[in-house]
């Protein structure tokens, strides 16, 4: 049995002994958080957390008034690390609540440690497979999923030549997991959303081959896949009642005598022509896939997930995930998502123009932007807009720079985070 380690909050200040303006104080085996009402008291308990956690506390409880869902979910996500997860009790709370509470920190978790996993143990398919089994733990009795998994040699009958182009430099073979939730049951129901992940277990950058130290993350290149398949599985524990398809492209960028070269040009089964000129950029290159074969069940919106572009990080750093829509409804929709979930997301620009600084002269377009000055993080939105038949509407994008940390910080530790599933998930809802 754990023994917890008693956490309380109050508005009062705390003693001077413990330094103007402390955040954290402690009184008979017991920590108070004193929250400042001039600031965001979500943030002032997620960096309480943080330092209790860097006080190696095992186990905590939530103790006394004043802690609502809101609060006691900033807690849980500060009060983690990869080696240990987060032993906490949330206290006195209502069975309904804790409920959903306990159901919201178990799945992502599920995001935290399967990106942090090493990428030797976690192939592709392995993703896939696990994706699947989670999304099979949360479904209401008498409910099923159908799913299938495309890898290997089978991708190239099926015409998907993006995610077997990437992935043909490592001996793990790539793979399309298709998964559809459909609480109708009814085989003829609309689909009213298609999610579409990157799930690049490990990115090497291929011949574009990325330095050390940004290689050495790069088991995190998976997480859009890992964010969509949390963002459906939170949204079913919510009581979902529409028809959802997932859809994760999934491949090891590696470098081999088979690997994917520059100058190499990839043509998709919707006929448009790819001139590889960056390995690195590959992400966009397996989604593509994944954004036509969602396409084939016409779904009302597209939601597709990335950690996709570094351009995103430098405009936002690892604090916000970006959304890139030209459907402003959309964008306003996801944006009050986010604002009701405490999660943190900034529109970058996409405009119509952005479509034509992806030119190549062998093919269609390039999978990188061409010229100097250009915006990363759009014009790699501009490649994936080539293979939604309809971009300007019911398409949305996000890339995900701030899913990972790469070091702890006052709010977070290092590692997966399951920054943005609560705002799809919400989304999902709506």
């Amino acid at each position: 049995m754990s023994h917890y380690f008693l956490v309380s909050i109050t508005l009062e200040r705390a003693d001077a002994g413990w330094g103007k303006g402390a955040l954290l104080s402690f009184s008979q085996g017991q920590a108070i958080i004193h929250l400042d009402p001039q600031k965001l008291p979500f943030r002032q308990v997620q960096s309480a957390a943080r330092k209790l956690d860097a006080m190696a506390i095992e186990s905590i409880q939530l103790a006394g008034d004043g802690w609502d869902s809101e609060l006691r979910w900033a807690f849980a996500q500060g009060f983690y690390n990869a080696k240990n997860g987060a032993d906490i009790n949330f206290g006195d709370i209502d069975a309904s609540e804790l409920l959903l509470l306990n159901a919201r920190k178990s799945i992502i978790e599920w995001v935290r440690s399967t990106v942090n996993l090493g990428p030797e143990a976690l192939s592709p398919e392995l993703l896939c497979t696990k994706a699947v089994a989670l999304i099979k733990s949360v479904l209401p009795q008498g409910l099923s999923v159908e799913s299938k998994i495309i890898s290997g040699e089978a991708l190239l009958a099926a015409d998907l030549q993006g995610i077997y182009q990437v992935g043909k430099g490592s001996a793990r073979p790539s793979c399309l997991l298709e998964l559809d939730y459909n609480p109708s049951g009814d085989s003829d129901a609309v689909v009213d959303y298609a999610l579409v992940g990157k799930g690049i277990t490990f990115d090497s950058g291929g011949y574009s081959l990325k330095p050390s130290d940004s290689m050495a993350i790069m088991k995190s290149d998976m997480g859009g896949a890992a964010t969509l398949t949390a963002a459906l599985a939170l949204a079913i524990v919510s009581g979902l009642g529409k028809r959802v398809k997932l859809y994760l492209c999934c491949a090891e960028n590696l470098v081999s005598g088979h690997a994917l070269k520059l100058g190499d040009v990839i043509t998709y089964k919707n006929g448009v022509t790819v001139e590889v000129l960056n390995s690195d950029a590959e992400g966009r290159l397996v989604l593509a896939d994944g954004l036509i074969v969602a396409q084939e069940s016409n779904p009302n919106c597209i939601i597709d997930a990335a950690t996709l572009t570094g351009a995103a990080k430098m405009a936002v750093g690892r604090d916000y995930n970006c959304l890139l829509t030209m459907d402003n409804a959309l964008a306003e929709r996801a944006a009050l998502c986010a604002k009701q979930e405490n999660e943190m997301l900034w529109r970058l620009p996409f405009e119509a123009f952005h479509l034509e600084q992806i030119s190549s002269s062998f093919a269609d377009i390039a999978n990188i932007h061409s010229g100097e000055g250009m915006a990363g993080a759009s014009t790699a939105t501009a490649f994936l807009a080539k293979f939604v038949k309809v971009p300007q509407a019911n398409w949305i994008h996000f890339d995900l720079s701030g899913s990972y940390q790469v070091s702890a910080n006052g709010l977070w530790a290092a590692g997966g985070k399951g920054h943005g599933v609560r705002t799809i998930s919400k989304l999902l809802l709506a």
